[in-house]
């Protein structure tokens, strides 16, 4: 796409979808993933990222595509294709998993919270009722608005990154350099980083936000760039987290569970600004992922049930749409508050069962785009569907192979 004030007015016109699609994948999971990674060790592992962001690119490109042209969402197409049967099976997986993962996002907002002093019993209640106001109460335009707003508060970690004063030499030599260990703990966190990448709502979403905003075919090599910037934005990010967790808790030999936990270790490495910093990144991710998650979620039930669907809509014209999406958050969050909730029981259920659902959704993917009366000139090249087949088996493989490792 050549760069011109018209096709600049365009990428403005449709970008969103992608860029916030895209971030999401660093919420308080991915970033935890991120952080352990760079704490255990250091920068060995930055070079993943590189095939990690062609994987996503390739993923997240066909759905957009199919949105575009189809008018379709990729629930809807799904039904279509495959049945009432094989679609509600598939959407009661995946509320499930995401039930659990919106569980986890309100406990990195809590978690990141108490950093600050700020009880979870306050935290919690606060944050649910905001992102609940949000979408019920908000249109999409304006809800997108928000969301992108979000996606620029990730620009925190790339500061606390540079407050850390990693050797940049050694960070870019080992980022195009791969490097491997057969130790068992360096092998499931290669997994972990891996597989954090593609997540089943996230194609959902992609495609049902491309269908709501409205983007037509034509505007679709726009769009196109708005799936590539999200993805390298997304990925940039989780390269300053890895080495801002390298340069100072690796360098020093601390070791931590989550991202909280590196937020708290940084103050004495890199100074206060930086851990504040960090602390903001995992809140501002945490609460942002708990508003999409369950807004996929009720997107694709719906779609896939055939029920009406949107942020532009309301409790009379889309009930089922506002009740899912309401139903969600408040479980979510109430689980939290619970004493003693089995949350790690949760977080792991949720885990196993998109590892399990990507390899179906994945394929339903290829089917779909590959399918000439669907898509007509629009469907993979022979060189794409190479690309795209070899990245569902790797990304099929790494996400099973994470599974296996959770119950060993």
């Amino acid at each position: 796409m050549k760069i011109t004030k018209k096709n600049i007015l365009t990428f403005l016109a449709v970008v969103g979808p992608g860029i916030i699609t895209a971030n999401v994948d660093n919420d308080a999971g991915g970033i935890t993933t991120y952080s352990v990674a760079g704490a255990q060790f250091g920068y060995s592992l930055l070079w993943t990222l590189i095939p990690i962001t062609v994987a996503l690119v390739v993923v997240q490109e066909m759905v957009a595509r199919m949105g575009a042209v189809t008018g379709k969402t990729l629930a809807d197409l799904i039904r279509e294709r495959f049945g009432v049967r094989i679609t509600f099976y598939l959407m009661l997986s995946l509320l499930v998993a995401d039930l659990g993962n919106t569980v986890s996002e309100f406990a990195g907002w809590a978690a990141s919270l108490e950093i600050f002093g700020v009880s979870k019993y306050l935290a919690v209640p606060v944050g649910a009722f905001l992102v609940w106001w949000l979408v019920v109460k908000g249109t999409y335009r304006m809800v997108e608005k928000v969301f992108l707003f979000s996606c620029a508060i990730f620009v925190t970690y790339i500061i606390s990154s540079f407050m850390a004063a990693p050797p940049w030499g050694q960070v870019l030599l080992e980022t195009v350099k791969p490097s491997f260990s057969n130790s068992p703990p360096y092998l499931m966190m290669l997994i972990g980083v891996v597989g954090t990448t593609i997540a089943p709502w996230m194609q959902f979403y992609l495609q049902s936000a491309v269908v709501e905003k409205k983007i037509k075919v034509e505007q679709y090599a726009a769009s196109r760039w708005d799936v590539v910037v999200g993805c390298f934005m997304t990925d940039v990010v989780a390269f300053f987290i890895i080495v801002a967790c390298g340069a100072t808790l690796f360098t020093h030999g601390i070791k931590i569970n989550d991202a909280a936990d590196a937020a708290k270790a940084l103050e004495p490495l890199a100074g206060k600004y930086a851990s504040v910093l960090f602390a903001l990144g995992l809140a501002n991710a945490s609460l942002f992922a708990a508003s999409i998650l369950p807004l996929a979620t009720a997107y694709y039930v719906c779609e896939g049930m055939g029920w009406e669907s949107g942020i532009d809509h309301d409790f009379k014209s889309a009930p089922q749409f506002m009740w899912l999406y309401t139903g969600l958050i408040v479980v979510g969050a109430l689980i939290i508050l619970i004493p003693n909730a089995p949350l790690i029981a949760i977080m792991l259920l949720s885990q196993v069962v998109n590892g399990v659902m990507l390899p179906f959704v994945l394929i339903f993917m290829l089917l779909l785009v590959n399918d000439a009366s669907l898509m007509g000139e629009f469907v993979n090249s022979k060189a794409y569907n190479l690309i795209a087949w070899i990245t569902v088996v790797i990304m099929v493989a790494l996400t099973l192979a994470l599974v296996v490792t959770s119950f060993t």
